[in-house]
């Protein structure tokens, strides 16, 4: 089956993970570094996108809701529906934060902040 907009619904996460991440303004903002399922209700809980830093130093890790991610062919990479601004003032994590817990703290700010109805619910 296909999406609304034409995509399939399925994809592996080895296609998703380094595929670049564009702001609303076209801005490349960072790369898909991982996803984060949950197991118990077979979703994604989030995917790990890279900001910033050069060669993995100074970067930060955000836990941006799988719904807010658009594939976008042209740009061969997904799409947000956030400003620059959103995403600079983002909750930011080291690596051993986004899976600490079960990754639900992460997951819980960040459909929060970036207000995306919870897919658990």
């Amino acid at each position: 089956m296909t999406t609304q907009t034409g995509h399939t619904e399925a994809i592996a996460a080895s296609r998703v993970i380094g595929t670049s991440v564009y702001n609303t303004e076209g801005e490349h903002i960072g790369d898909i570094e991982d996803v984060m399922l949950d197991k118990t209700s077979n979703g994604i809980m989030f995917a790990v996108i890279g900001f910033g830093g050069f060669l993995g130093i100074g970067e930060k890790y955000h836990a941006m809701p799988w719904a807010s991610l658009d594939y976008d062919e042209d740009k061969g990479g997904y799409v947000v529906p956030f400003t620059k601004e959103q995403l600079t003032a983002a909750p930011a994590y080291s690596i051993n934060e986004l899976t600490g817990a079960d990754g639900e703290a992460a997951r819980d700010a960040s459909y929060n902040y970036y207000k995306v109805e919870p897919y658990w619910h």
